[in-house]
């Protein structure tokens, strides 16, 4: 199987690195770290293809450190303790690389920690995920964070650049870029998928034509008629994700365990599908079905218990019942109505009746005069006004139309009257 031009391509020397100059730039820290030998322990977090891997492989070259790779995906606890055995004959000049650590489980990283604390290993994680989430506090306390962005269209035309060099001379092929638009766009700022696109493209129109001359057009085309063979796994990672969304909300358990199925068969980590299904709980189903949110976040603390493969089970079963649960999205509206308000009219001022009076001043100012307490009225209840003056009577929840919401809606009419147009 022929290497991957991302693989070919991929920069073993600083020099060479292309990105991330806030890190890795002339005087930036991590490259003062570098150039001093003394890099700490490091978490990596960025999106894909921004260099991650990569620029871990440049560090372990430029201190000639022994290095040592473990992917989170297909590593345990076993195979940790066998490297930081190896390791500890190089009297801390070693590296570990973990890619996707955020997939490690909380016993996982805690076999890591001894080793990081007395220096017989040099850790650098790699993590698209936020690690403030997924990587245990004691570790990350002991690591720096370094934050990898996106690369920009002038980053990218360079990686073009070299990509149409090498594939030039590889298939004797005379390779000319007259618009980058699509490629750029294609990439979204990760060096791999353009190196795949652009791969993909040449090896197509290589077989009819001695000249390529690279367009929009031509890029499209050809992306489009080859997205399994193009996209990671051959799985359009948001499409798929969106359609699994849109099944649930749709109330179609069938299409929502059958693009699940996808993305179980593609590796997509099931941390990502439960986070995804606990939006969704709130954000379409809310208090039509307020069990939903509970078993989504259930799921959620499953799947890290139960790990792989059982862990599929629990989100088929989650995300049969949130689609058969009725919707409402009246919590999600609710909220972004009341932000656009807040937007609009700022810091209107809290009603005197509602402000806490803790010393004697303030209580002389009007501060909680005439508030009246809740439970000492019939049903704990007593009309009064609690939002600001400017914006009395705004109504920002509006009950779905389904049986929860519905008595909802019949209790606050008989509570509130007209207050609130219910």
């Amino acid at each position: 199987m022929p290497t991957p031009l991302a693989e070919e391509l991929r920069p073993q020397l600083l020099e060479d690195y292309i990105g991330q100059q806030h890190l890795v730039g002339s005087n930036a820290i991590l490259r003062r770290s570098i150039e001093s030998g003394n890099i700490p322990s490091m978490i990596l977090w960025g999106p894909p293809g921004v260099g991650k891997t990569t620029l871990a492989n440049v560090i372990s070259n430029t201190l000639n450190k022994e290095f040592y790779t473990l992917s989170a995906v297909s590593s345990g606890v076993k195979d940790v303790r066998n490297v930081i055995s190896q390791a500890a004959m190089f009297n801390g000049n070693a590296i570990l690389f973990i890619d996707e650590i955020h997939r490690f489980s909380k016993s996982q990283q805690d076999s890591l920690l001894n080793a990081v604390e007395k220096g017989i290993i040099t850790l650098i994680g790699a993590t698209t995920e936020n690690p403030s989430f997924e990587v245990i506090s004691p570790l990350l306390s002991r690591c720096q964070v370094y934050i990898l962005q996106n690369l920009s269209a002038d980053e990218l035309r360079m990686l073009i650049k070299s990509g149409i060099k090498l594939l030039s001379e590889k298939f004797d092929v005379k390779i000319s870029v007259s618009e980058d638009e699509a490629l750029l766009r294609i990439s979204g700022g990760d060096a791999r998928k353009l190196y795949n696109a652009l791969e993909l493209v040449v090896y197509q129109e290589k077989t009819t034509k001695k000249k390529i001359k690279i367009t929009n057009d031509i890029v499209l085309s050809i992306i489009q008629e080859n997205l399994a063979i193009y996209d990671k796994n051959g799985e359009m990672h948001y499409d798929i994700i969106s359609a699994f969304i849109k099944s649930m909300r749709g109330s179609d358990p069938n299409a929502a365990v059958y693009w699940l199925a996808r993305m179980v068969e593609a590796g997509e980590d099931p941390k990502f599908i439960a986070r995804r299904m606990l939006i969704l709980a709130s954000e379409d189903i809310g208090n039509a079905n307020p069990n939903a949110l509970l078993l989504a976040n259930t799921c959620m603390d499953a799947i890290s218990n139960i790990g792989w493969p059982e862990g599929r089970i629990i989100l088929s079963q989650t995300a049969i019942y949130l689609a058969n649960s009725p919707k409402s999205n009246s919590s999600y509206t609710a909220i972004k109505d009341a932000q656009s308000v807040v937007q609009k009219t700022g810091n209107l001022a809290v009603p005197l009746p509602l402000r806490n009076s803790p010393t004697k001043l303030m209580k002389d100012i009007g501060y909680g005069k005439d508030y009246q307490y809740s439970h000492n009225y019939d049903g704990n209840f007593i009309d009064q006004e609690f939002l600001p003056r400017e914006i009395s009577g705004t109504k920002f929840y509006d009950p779905g139309n389904n049986a929860r919401e519905n008595d909802e809606r019949n209790k606050m009419k008989n509570k509130w009257k007209s207050r609130y147009d219910y």
